[in-house]
């Protein structure tokens, strides 16, 4: 081992010692790769060479080309013609020139205008507008002008401007022969004489233009006189000859009346809940203050409005010039008596306003004190007339002249009667002691304005009881506008717990004796109001009220084994939840235990009266409100219909149906509904069953308990065709009704009145007689699925161990995005490799710059450092 680590050792070292001479000269050193073509981006390896040369081979391209390329960077040092077109030798020059001119616009449009988006292109010629040129707008110069604004005659510039030699100028053989024997001009004279033409030129335009303008009036005053021959309108015949004007259709019509018609104005902003609550009990708490000033007989209000004065002049049109600010001027004694004034003038306003708010107090009772009110402010006319002549016009009448002198004293006279009306109406008008108590009164019978929120039922029963239900009802509404929840930070809770009182109090109107049902109908509304405001309290608070109900029948049912029907509180319990609460829910919080409660009555309460038949009615009625939206079918009502026709069939065997519980098939009241006369139906009349009824009713005789009988009977029949109508769909329909059918027809129906036959016959028609036909189930029928083929997925493969798509286009786009990829990695490989080599240049380049400037300085200071020894040598040698 050790040897053969020598012999490697030497060899490496006779390996290093060889020259690059000898490498280059050996054929196999040198790498020969082939290529097919050149691809631009993409790094070659098919250089031919020794290893690392094709790196060198890259760094020089690099410095002949992008090297060259950042050092002539910002340099100008040729003229090189950039022109567009130059050197396209196929291009004419013609359309070099229009490519150029369309070009050089093109660049002025996108840096100059590039905002100006509507701006048209203006075209010159000569650097003046075609636009402007093209209007031949000329100014007409005054006659002192030139006829050519800006020219002057040759023979002017001559003599002005040329110094004089023009005037003298010798003329030549051939003019002298013409000219004959004619002496030369002097200067003086040519000058006189080019004056006097100026003169004449003048004159002729001066001439021309007077002879224009009289042209042109004669001009106007022709066509004065023919203009009315060429308005004057053709004969009836010519008329009649031109075709009439299309009429509008209803389009245009619509178009012109869509024109004139009147434009949206803006509203006012929409007040939100909380805003309006805050003002309206503002309003209460203002009308509540304003009944126990009345109630106490207090008349001091304090500071009132003033009358406002209306001048003669006024036109009533609400046109205000400036505020009524201004003192009026009054002397008394010789002294300014204007505060007297103002505080009389209160004080008339005050009384005034007092009198027009008792007599709006007073206007159920006391009329005969309004008319004398009425003629004690009459007799105080005459006292105040002093003091309303201060509200003379005066201002107005300032500037007046004596001839209007008869017109303002009429104007005056009818002042005078306007202000001794305003005087009449702003009177003051004291109350006997009489009326003032009166007044009193009638401030106490009013109901306040305010109320505070009811803290228990007993609170709510003596703020309710002993008033009418129109008064409870505002009672309640001015209850829940003074306690609004955006008003107080309790409120909320007060009124929560209200609603629950509320339920109570009418849970005890119904229960009293007789039963206060129209004031529960009136106070509904409130009670929906708060069911609004407070859904949740609402539920928990009816969902109390039921489940009570529901314990209560259940403990009755199991101490006695029977349990009596609901009381008439219960019912109302169960109708408010279907007027508050949705029905028509699936499960619901409060309407489901409700229906239970409805479901439980009727199967476990016997029925034993003809009070307790109307309780399961109204159940049933009730039950009927719960189901008439989600139509769910209700056994429990259909066995208490049955059960009840079932009390009028006189003979009760071989029926045909059986009942159940709470019915039974023979007891001793199964035949509670069978008349018991002959003759009781001839008296009867079809009534509506009092809601009260469910509380009893004093039937004395036995016609009557007959009457109520059929009452009964009418309401169940009818009771029966509406479950019918709404159960007909049912695909049950007919085994669900088959034992009332034969109920009904075991009625003794021809003993009934004409009316209650008549309802019995319509019901018969609505339940069928036999079942609907119906398919019997079968399964959908469907095109079978057929069984999953096996049959092999076929591939081509070209390259393994590489996904490919499976047509040819798949495969294509597959080819372009790995070569894409591959260009894109090749591109980004070289500019990272030119950006590295300018970094490298630009460092080298500061390096060399660097070491140039120290090398320079280094210089500099030796040269200093010579001369300052130089310099030093030298001083001593003087000094020696």
């Amino acid at each position: 081992m050790g040897k053969q680590q020598q012999k490697k050792n030497v060899a490496d070292k006779v390996r290093k010692t060889k020259t690059s001479t000898e490498i280059k000269n050996n054929p196999f050193e040198v790498k020969i790769n082939k290529k097919k073509f050149d691809i631009l981006g993409r790094k070659t390896k098919h250089d031919v060479g020794l290893p690392g040369v094709s790196r060198s081979k890259a760094i020089n391209k690099r410095k002949n080309t992008l090297l060259k390329e950042y050092q002539q960077k910002g340099k100008a040092n040729k003229f090189i013609d950039r022109r567009f077109g130059e050197y396209d030798t196929k291009m004419a020059p013609e359309d070099k020139i229009l490519q150029r001119f369309s070009l050089e616009r093109q660049r002025t449009l996108e840096k100059k205008d590039i905002y100006n988006l509507n701006e048209d292109e203006e075209l010159t010629h000569y650097g003046q507008s075609l636009a402007e040129m093209e209007k031949l707008n000329d100014i007409v110069d005054s006659d002192s002008d030139s006829e050519e604004k800006g020219l002057l005659s040759a023979e002017l510039t001559a003599s002005h401007f040329g110094g004089g030699g023009g005037l003298l100028r010798k003329k030549s053989p051939g003019e002298k022969e013409d000219g004959g024997t004619q002496k030369a001009k002097s200067r003086q004279e040519l000058i006189e004489e080019l004056i006097i033409k100026s003169k004449q030129e003048k004159r002729e335009r001066q001439t021309q233009k007077e002879e224009s303008q009289v042209l042109t009036e004669k001009l106007d005053q022709d066509w004065k006189s023919i203009q009315g021959l060429l308005s004057h309108k053709g004969s009836k015949a010519q008329s009649q000859d031109q075709p009439e004007k299309p009429k509008l259709d209803d389009y245009d019509m619509m178009v012109r009346e869509l024109g004139f018609e009147m434009k949206a104005q803006p509203s006012e902003k929409l007040k939100s809940q909380e805003e309006l609550a805050r003002e309206e009990r503002e309003r209460l708490q203002k009308l509540e203050a304003d009944r126990l000033r009345r109630m106490r007989g207090d008349l001091d209000l304090g500071p009132k409005k003033k009358a406002v004065h209306f001048s003669a002049d006024d036109l009533n049109d609400g046109f205000i010039l400036d505020k009524e600010d201004k003192k009026m001027l009054a002397y008394q004694d010789g002294k300014w008596s204007v505060e007297e004034e103002e505080e009389k003038e209160g004080e008339t306003d005050e009384e005034a306003e007092e009198c027009e708010e008792e007599e709006g107090g007073d206007d159920d009772g006391d009329d005969d004190g309004d008319d004398d009110d009425g003629d004690d402010s009459g007799d105080d006319e005459d006292e105040d007339d002093s003091e309303e002549d201060a509200h003379s016009d005066l201002e107005s009448e300032q500037g007046s002249v004596e001839e209007e002198e008869e017109e303002e004293e009429k104007e005056e006279k009818e002042l005078d009667q306007d202000e001794e009306e305003l005087a009449s109406a702003s009177a003051p008008c004291p109350l006997s002691e009489e009326e003032r108590k009166a007044q009193q009164e009638v401030a106490k019978a009013e109901l306040p304005y305010t109320f505070k929120a009811p803290e228990s039922t007993e609170e709510l029963k003596s703020m309710l009881l002993g008033h009418s239900p129109e008064k409870q009802r505002l009672i309640l509404d001015r209850t829940l506008k003074s306690n609004h929840p955006s008003l107080g930070v309790g409120n909320k809770l007060k009124l929560q717990k209200m609603f629950g009182f509320l339920l109570e109090y009418m849970g005890d109107l119904a229960s009293s004796k007789p039963p206060e049902l129209n004031t529960v109908n009136i106070l509904i509304p409130q009670l929906y109001g708060l069911s609004q405001l407070f859904p949740a309290a609402a539920c928990r608070a009816m969902q109390t009220l039921l489940s009570d109900s529901a314990h209560d029948i259940d403990e009755a049912v199991e101490v006695t084994g029977r349990a009596a029907f609901p009381g008439l509180d219960v019912l109302i319990y169960l109708k408010i939840t279907a007027l508050l609460f949705p029905t028509s829910d699936f499960r619901h919080p409060v309407t489901t235990p409700a229906f239970l409660c409805i479901s439980q009555a009727l199967t476990k309460c016997p029925v034993t009266s003809l009070q307790e038949v109307t309780c399961g009615l109204v159940l049933c009625c009730l039950a009927l409100e719960y189901v008439a939206l989600s139509q769910r079918v209700c056994p429990e009502v259909i066995n208490f219909l049955l059960g009840v026709l079932h009390l009028a069939v006189p003979d009760q065997t071989n029926l045909g149906y059986s009942v159940v519980s709470p019915f039974k098939q023979v007891s001793r009241f199964s035949e509670l509904l069978v008349l018991s006369s002959p003759e009781a139906p001839e008296g009867w009349s079809r009534k509506a069953l009092p809601l009260s009824a469910a509380q009893g009713l004093p039937l004395h005789s036995h016609l009557e308990r007959d009457h109520y009988r059929l009452s009964l009977l009418d309401t169940c029949l009818d009771l029966v065709k509406k479950y019918a109508v709404l159960y007909k769909d049912t695909p049950s329909f007919f085994h669900i009704f088959k034992p009332i059918r034969a109920a009904l027809e075991h009625l003794p129906w021809k003993t009934y009145p004409p009316t209650l036959q008549e309802c019995h016959r319509e019901v018969l028609e609505t339940l069928p007689e036999t079942p609907a036909e119906q398919l019997p189930l079968v399964f959908e029928k469907k095109k079978p699925i057929p069984l999953k083929l096996l049959t092999p997925k076929i591939v081509q493969v070209l390259d393994y161990g590489k996904k490919r798509g499976n047509t040819k286009e798949q495969r294509e786009q597959e080819r372009l995005k790995h070569k894409y990829k591959k260009e894109f990695k090749g591109a980004l490989r070289e500019i990272r490799k030119d950006t590295r080599f300018l970094a490298q240049e630009k460092l080298s380049d500061v390096m060399r710059r660097d070491s140039e400037r120290k090398r320079k300085v280094k210089e500099l200071l030796g040269s200093l450092s010579t001369q300052e020894g130089e310099w030093k040598s030298l001083k001593k040698m003087k000094r020696k």
